[in-house]
């Protein structure tokens, strides 16, 4: 598979609905996480990003919470964002898209004035954030029976990160 690939913020209907069926591939199907607990309110008011391969083909998503949506998972502070739902196609794994999918949650969330980003990381996946930047704090915890760490990243101001 050719690894070009372009990250955009997911505006149209249809880029949402992308998003939402990587999100049922990797998630649901591929971790046997409740459909029911897989959406949620939250989607409506988040900020989703997508990658689709030169063709068209959806290639993974995310999604940035901000303001009370986000305050809700981050402790109450306004100006933390909480990065989310992250999911890249088997297919697609190891090409990159990961970690522009989190550079792009973060040029979103610098572009609404917060000055870091929080996120729920699967235990699995440390390395993964630890090595774009994100630090590991508080004991792990189960989320849909999956053990997770909160990590944050403070945000450089004005600092764009390419992908």
């Amino acid at each position: 598979m050719s690894a070009a690939f372009v990250v955009r913020v997911a505006e149209e209907d249809a880029d949402r609905e992308a998003c939402f069926a990587v999100r049922k591939e990797v998630f649901v199907a591929e971790q046997g996480v409740p459909e029911d607990i897989e959406y949620d309110a939250y989607d409506a008011v988040a900020v989703h990003v997508l990658a689709v391969r030169e063709d068209g083909v959806p290639l993974g998503t995310g999604r940035l919470l901000h303001g009370e949506a986000a305050a809700a998972k981050n402790g109450g502070d306004p100006r933390v964002g909480s990065l989310g739902r992250l999911a890249v196609t088997r297919e697609a794994r190891g090409l990159g898209v990961g970690a522009a999918l989190v550079r792009a949650v973060e040029e979103a969330a610098r572009a609404r004035g917060l000055t870091a980003v929080d996120l729920h990381a699967q235990t699995h996946a440390l390395g993964f954030y630890e090595r774009l930047g994100y630090l590991a704090y508080g004991p792990e915890f189960p989320d849909a029976g999956i053990p997770h760490r909160a990590m944050r990243r403070v945000l450089s101001p004005g600092a764009r990160t390419s992908w």
